[in-house]
């Protein structure tokens, strides 16, 4: 059996072989955190983890798991970690309470329904799944509701808490009832895809190399060093920026608007500028109707940085985020109401969420519904771009119809 197989095969058997952490323990102790994907962003995460540690938050990165072993040695060190070649086999370690995920896109799923199965609470890098996985996304959806894991999404900019209280004033009717909202990302360059380090141009698939498992169930292709390290220029393993970006400011306007299932979604974008390689867009523009009869417009372009504003408009009000705050603008005779916001400090408050809820049992910031409820229109935007179609969401048996 290859390694791509036993990957894709291995699931029930962890969810059978281990038993679940006793949460109670954990909460009474330091908590273990597990890092499966040591690459930039991963160990920029445990290095968070680590910082917050310094500042007495009683948790350690004890573990580090990576399919690169290059990748892997530099973390175990760094961090002074227990190293694993494979997540089931760190997902086996009871020193590990909670898991950090930080792989490809492609193996969110995966990586995240393994520590599910075994009770370890998850942090989940944006996207929850790669854009074709839309049935491997229920299932993890349904594995969370079940075994009521603390689960945060990697979506930082929600926990800023000017976005929660716009939330509760957005519930108390400050706009009336939303009709229209729009959010954007605009960046200048394709740093973000084509600037992934090739850690070593000369790299090859074999024992310190698993090319099987970082395909996860992605189109089976020949090993090819900018498909493993630069895997966002590709969609097999990435949407581009629409998905590794737009999560972002989704997240938090999904949060204050408070919408539930979408109804249809459609989407345009293309390679307008950044080509090559590349197959990923680098523009790409969304439009959301949700059956409470509102429409949400999502924008966003790396060929150009100057953005748009994040808006909602309501049938008594509108409210808008700008200049570092927010400001809510209702109708004549009322009072305009400002806050103001700090992006400095949500990474690591984001992460200290995630602890404190695996601490207290409590509902994280980003959690599973919340993501599940951004993850379907992204998926639904990307077949719609893919496919020429409109996307058509049935809220009733959760399945996506093209038309």
């Amino acid at each position: 059996m290859s390694s791509r197989r036993r990957f894709l095969s291995g699931l029930a058997a962890v969810g059978a072989g281990v038993p679940a952490v006793c949460r109670a323990s954990a909460a009474a102790s330091k908590l273990g955190i597990g890092l499966i994907g040591c690459g930039l962003r991963g160990s920029h995460l445990a290095s968070v983890v680590r910082s917050l540690a310094a500042e007495g938050e009683q948790a350690d990165i004890v573990a580090v798991c990576d399919i690169y072993q290059p990748r892997r040695e530099r973390a175990a060190q760094r961090f002074g970690a227990r190293p694993y070649a494979m997540a089931a086999d760190l997902l086996r370690d009871p020193n590990v309470h909670g898991v950090i995920v930080a792989t490809p896109d492609r193996v969110h799923v995966y990586n995240a329904l393994e520590a599910t199965r075994v009770g370890k609470d998850v942090y989940c890098e944006k996207p929850l799944t790669h854009w074709k996985q839309f049935e491997k996304l229920k299932e993890l959806v349904w594995e969370v509701r079940a075994r009521k894991n603390v689960f945060q999404v990697g979506a930082q900019w929600v926990t800023d808490p000017v976005w929660l209280r716009a939330a509760d004033l957005v519930r108390q009717g400050a706009i009336g009832r939303p009709t229209h909202a729009q959010c954007g990302y605009f960046r200048f360059g394709d740093g973000g895809e084509r600037g992934m380090p090739v850690e070593d141009p000369n790299a090859s698939p074999g024992p310190g190399l698993n090319w099987d498992a970082f395909q996860a169930d992605a189109p089976q292709r020949p090993f090819n060093v900018s498909r493993f390290f630069q895997w966002r220029m590709y969609m097999d393993y990435s949407g581009g920026p629409s998905t590794d970006l737009y999560p972002h400011p989704m997240t938090r306007l999904f949060k204050v608007l408070g919408v539930n299932f979408p109804s249809r979604a459609v989407a345009v974008g293309g390679r307008y500028v950044y080509d090559g390689e590349r197959d990923v867009p680098d523009t790409f523009d969304l439009l959301i109707e949700y059956p409470e009869r509102l429409t949400v417009a999502v924008l966003g372009t790396i060929t150009n940085q100057t953005g748009i504003d994040t808006i909602v408009r309501g049938t008594e009000g509108t409210l808008s985020f700008h200049d570092g705050g927010f400001l809510i603008e209702p109708g004549p005779g009322s009072e305009k109401r400002r806050a103001s916001m700090s992006l400095a400090t949500q990474e690591r408050d984001h992460m200290r969420n995630f602890l404190q809820c695996m601490r207290e049992r409590k509902t994280p910031n980003c959690d599973i519904e919340l993501a599940y409820r951004v993850q379907i229109p992204l998926i639904m935007a990307m077949r719609s771009f893919t496919e020429g179609k409109v996307a058509y969401f049935d809220a009733t048996g959760e399945t996506i119809r093209m038309g």
